[in-house]
């Protein structure tokens, strides 16, 4: 890897990790609202209505904004002609499943009306993730949207609202944050310049508009066929897998729900967001260097490619598997945040936590396989993890409950890493791991489960052991720090940084 390349891939992991830091904590109070506010029952409801939204949202999105990301980086100059391919096709779509699902839904049928927003607003970031500034993306989506999310609902609990008002407090800072990418995009809003008088009387002499007027005017060009056909190509494949990704928690609550009780489905919510929280130091890097991935790839720069994914994975391993280790041992703990009647959670949350180890131990293998272009192989490893966990959770729901769901959702998570990191390496054309990521996970999974130990025979699987935990694990980094190999490592990610 080149010394740019890798002041390039260490400044955007350092702006994504912090807005994946400041998206994690938000969503965890997000979460701890909702449970505390609507109970159990309640919480199930509106989450259920939530992962509806989310479901149907990213399917008709129909992969478009993964494909932005997949083809911006490669052409710059393009987004002008890609961003109309992108945008009417998906609004189109989610405009006539939102009106259907209106009309035949029942008392579903207010949430399908946010399917429109959720959809410009995912297209749009996506847009502005792969051409605008790193720190730009982060502060729309990974701040601004999570910040304000708890405090609209605390809001809308305030004025006694429903589900129904918790679900508009949800979905409006989407609006917002679609609003801010689209200004963001729309390049002649930084060409304003006084106009003359004989100017406004040209423009408000109505005369008929060439199209080369509009392409001027909006800031967008006129589309190609071949823009058409490369871009769809890439994501109708890509299509499926999303509303698989998103959907993958949601086919949970929502098979809970059915299968067993409301209120076991809130306890699977409750230990499926703990889950997730886990990846956001991923999704954080991610958002970081995927572009750079795009970039890569696309010149033909395998081995550099190939070592920018290693570099990450180590990161990630390092930064996540102490949470998922600690999540794991100390579920009680992390459970009591939510209220007694969340208890029953332990166990589901120590099942889901091992199988993200898997998870976040592979890196980002399915952001290779995205951004080498091969969309239909990252659907083949999604529907692989889909079938078994919806096959698995219609057997093991009804008697388990959430329990039953973990197991499920485990059993896919494992199936599509293990699928995706294959074919990852063969679109590397280079190994995935290395010795020092084998060295860095062992030492992090031992001193874990040292420091974990000593909680437990100290002060149980509770809060307090917990914090003896992570009293003794923070010890541990900072005494880290008196060798030099770890302050010679420090010292490089500032240079880099800088």
């Amino acid at each position: 890897m080149t010394a740019t390349e890798q002041r390039r891939s260490s400044r955007s992991g350092a702006i994504g990790l912090l807005g994946a830091a400041v998206n994690g904590a938000f969503g965890f109070v997000l979460t701890t609202v909702i449970l505390r506010t609507f109970g159990a029952a309640g919480s199930g409801e509106l989450f259920s209505v939530i992962g509806l939204v989310t479901i149907a949202g990213a399917v008709c999105c129909l992969g478009a904004d993964t494909a932005l990301m997949w083809a911006l980086p490669r052409r710059p100059a393009d987004v002008d002609r890609l961003l109309p391919v992108a945008l009417l096709p998906t609004l189109a779509a989610s405009l006539v499943v939102g009106a259907a699902g209106f009309i035949g839904f029942g008392s579903l049928r207010w949430a399908f009306a946010g399917i429109p927003v959720v959809v410009a607003a995912t297209v749009l970031l996506a847009a502005v993730r792969a051409t605008r500034p790193i720190g730009t993306y982060v502060a729309v989506q990974l701040v601004f949207v999570p910040a304000a999310r708890p405090l609209l609902i605390l809001g809308a609990v305030a004025l006694g609202g429903g589900a129904l008002l918790g679900f508009a407090a949800w979905l409006l800072p989407l609006a917002v944050a679609a609003l801010i990418a689209l200004t963001l995009l729309v390049r002649p809003l930084d060409r304003f310049a006084r106009p003359l008088p004989a100017e406004w009387r040209t423009f408000w002499g109505f005369a008929r508009p060439l199209p080369a007027d509009w392409r001027t005017f909006w800031g967008f060009a006129r589309p190609l066929p071949a823009d058409w056909r490369t871009f769809w190509g890439f994501a109708l494949p890509r299509a499926a897998s999303v509303a698989i990704d998103a959907s993958s928690m949601w086919v949970g609550v929502l098979l809970t729900a059915a299968l067993a009780t409301k209120a076991e489905a809130g306890v699977f919510a409750a230990v499926g967001r703990y889950a997730l929280a886990g990846l956001l130091i991923m999704q954080g890097l991610r958002v970081a260097v995927a572009p750079q991935l795009s970039r890569l790839l696309g010149a033909g720069r395998r081995d550099e490619a190939a070592r920018v994914y290693r570099r990450t994975t180590l990161w990630i391993v390092v930064l996540s598997w102490p949470a998922y280790l600690l999540l794991a041992v100390f579920a009680p703990a992390f459970l009591a945040l939510f209220g007694a009647q969340f208890g029953g959670g332990a166990t589901p949350l120590a099942v889901l936590a091992a199988a993200m180890l898997v998870n976040v131990g592979v890196g980002l293998v399915q952001t290779v396989l995205l951004m080498s272009g091969n969309s239909r192989a990252h659907l083949l490893a999604t529907v692989a993890g889909l079938l078994l966990n919806v096959g698995a959770a219609v057997v093991l729901i009804p008697r388990h409950g959430a329990l039953g769901a973990a197991i499920a959702w485990s059993l896919g998570i494992v199936t599509e890493n293990a699928l995706a990191a294959v074919l990852a390496r063969r679109a590397l054309g280079a190994p995935l791991g290395s010795t020092a990521l084998v060295r860095a996970g062992a030492l992090v999974a031992a001193a874990t489960g040292v420091v974990a130990t000593v909680g437990v025979l100290a002060g149980g699987r509770g809060l307090a052991g917990l914090t003896i935990a992570l009293g003794l694990l923070v010890a541990g980094c900072l005494g880290s720090l008196l060798d030099p190999r770890a302050r010679g490592a420090l010292a490089g990610i500032r240079v880099d940084l800088r």
